[in-house]
């Protein structure tokens, strides 16, 4: 994968800097380097997908429900 990013005439080099992080953001890049910065071994790999799989689903779960509201089952109702 390369990036390119050319660098304005009379563009302050903090400017470009900032563009060029949010371009290594978009890009994805800096996510692939965290993920290969230490080796997980392929039992981590699929515990940690199974997590991801069983948190979205309870999120999607949450979101479907609504809010939850209490009828009657207190001693004033």
């Amino acid at each position: 994968m390369s990036i390119k990013m050319r660098v304005h005439d009379r563009e302050p080099i903090i400017v470009a800097l900032r563009r060029f992080k949010k371009l290594i953001e978009r890009s994805g890049l800096k996510k692939e380097l965290r993920k290969h910065e230490y080796y997980e071994k392929p039992c981590e790999l699929r515990r940690r997908a199974l997590a991801r799989k069983q948190r979205a689903i309870r999120k999607g779960v949450q979101q479907t429900s609504g809010p939850q509201t209490m009828q009657g089952n207190g001693p004033n109702g």
